[in-house]
């Protein structure tokens, strides 16, 4: 503890334990928004490779990819990649060729990021990669796995996916259950490494980033630059502050928001937006309750003394058990039943089906439902794969309006919706109000990406092209 204390205050920070939370990072000085809170390495990564999906195991590089010619299950961008990898694969690949052809396709990014695991350990404890305090497996040894408050169906899986570690690695040394409890320790502590624009492109294990505690009204955000992952301030945090991030999508109301919490990382979350329950019932109403039947009121309904409906807030008007549950179920037949039955790249018989979805939930669905959001970024991303840019402008523009209900000012989601719709109003020659949507994308994204990325660099670009445009445009009708 001692020596990671001695790491951790060159950086301004601080390890300490508080009752019913267990470790934590706190400041020992002031950070400001954008600043870098902590830097750090993975101790293990992997790719979230699928049958579909292939990433370069170095760079996560998506393109001019090769299979590794032994193992066949790890893909290379190139000789560079490859040989940065090679004293933890060389191990990795003598024992997944050992595996039988049809078990190599069972060796899911979870499998391989678990025999990683176990191969550094290997290699530091044989000094062929250097131990740091910040990088030692010792880490992996301290972190709570949580094996106890599993279910039984829970364990089984970790029972069958230790197997096939033990099968791959053939070290008698290790014992199963001792391999289940890692795999439980991953899924509490392991983070899901995403590139610049949030899309999920692997999983890694960073030891000093899992002290970071949960809040639903985090003070610092975590991003990644490849696969180092970085946390940045998004609001002033003073010194003697506890530092804490978002370990699950914050949209949701705080039943949804608890729920998943203790499903996943087995604690109730007590942050200052958890306890106001009293203030949030009308929000938890509108995000995933009901609307008034009448057109011209926008109140949001609960449930009547006389459990006959929901009355809504504003009118009194009763809408009907009945009702709700028809729509309901119309929702979910169509969900089921139509767009598991589409043919893969039939896009606008997709779009249709989404609509008649949209158009139920708008008629059962507060105008700032999550699940109607969620169905207007469907639609909106299956819009922009057709190229059909105006209809797209749309309902990015409807999005927008939802994630400034549901996210902070300052949230990375917000800043890349802003990003997008400026990139579509560039396109359909609205300059104007992309110089607008553009601007707030960069006020956003520097604080939570930073400036020096090459995607930060690309957005500020645009922004620059799309002024010099627009003085172009200005300076042409002059003339």
């Amino acid at each position: 503890m001692e020596e990671l204390q001695n790491v951790v205050r060159d950086g301004g920070l601080a390890v300490s334990n508080l009752p019913e939370k267990g470790r934590c990072l706190l400041t020992t000085k002031n950070f400001h928004p954008g600043e870098v809170i902590l830097r750090q390495e993975p101790y293990v990564c992997v790719p979230n490779n699928s049958s579909t999906v292939s990433r370069c195991d170095g760079c996560f590089a998506s393109e001019n990819l090769k299979k590794c010619s032994a193992c066949q299950v790890v893909w290379y961008c190139g000789s560079t990649c490859q040989k940065s990898e090679w004293k933890l694969h060389r191990l990795e690949c003598s024992a997944l060729s050992r595996l039988e052809k049809e078990k190599r396709k069972a060796v899911t990014p979870s499998i391989r990021l678990m025999v990683r695991l176990y191969l550094r350990r290997e290699l530091q404890n044989e000094m062929f990669i250097p131990t740091g305090v910040t990088d030692s497996y010792n880490f992996v040894e301290s972190l709570v796995s949580h094996l106890k408050e599993l279910d039984e169906k829970q364990l089984v899986l970790y029972a069958q996916m230790a197997n096939l570690v033990h099968l791959i690695l053939q070290w008698p040394e290790i014992n199963l259950k001792e391999i289940a409890e890692n795999f439980s320790k991953l899924a509490c502590n392991a983070h899901t490494i995403c590139d610049c624009e949030l899309r999920p492109v692997g999983t890694g294990l960073y030891p000093i980033v899992s002290i970071i505690n949960h809040s639903c009204l985090p003070n610092a955000v975590l991003i990644f630059e490849g696969k180092s992952s970085v946390v940045r301030a998004v609001e002033h945090i003073p010194e003697g502050a506890e530092v804490s991030i978002a370990y699950i999508d914050t949209a949701g109301s705080t039943m949804t928001r608890q729920k998943a919490l203790k499903e996943q990382y087995f604690f109730t979350c007590t942050c200052t937006r958890c306890i106001k329950v009293h203030d949030d019932i009308q929000e938890n109403a509108i995000l995933e309750g009901y609307r008034c039947k009448d057109d011209r009121c926008n109140g949001f309904l609960l449930r009547d003394s006389e459990d006959k409906g929901f009355t809504c807030q504003t009118c009194g008007l009763l809408r009907s058990k009945e009702e709700v549950k028809r729509i309901v179920c119309e929702i979910t037949a169509i969900s089921d039943k139509k767009l598991k039955s589409t043919s893969p790249g039939n896009h606008k018989e997709v779009i249709s089906i989404y609509k008649m979805i949209e158009k139920l939930q708008m008629e059962l669905c507060h105008p700032f439902s999550i699940s109607l959001m969620r169905t207007q970024e469907e639609l909106l991303k299956i819009l922009m794969e057709l190229g059909d840019w105006r209809e797209a402008l749309a309902y990015c523009r409807l999005t927008i309006t939802g994630y400034q209900r549901v996210y902070p000012e300052l949230h990375p989601l917000l800043g890349l919706q802003y990003y997008t719709c400026g990139k579509i109003e560039w396109l359909l020659g609205y300059t104007e109000d992309a110089i607008k949507s553009l601007t707030r994308a960069v006020d956003i994204l520097r604080i939570t990406h930073g400036t020096n990325s090459p995607f930060m660099k690309e957005l500020v670009m645009k922004l620059d092209e799309a002024h010099a445009e627009a003085s172009y445009n200005l300076s042409s009708k002059d003339e």
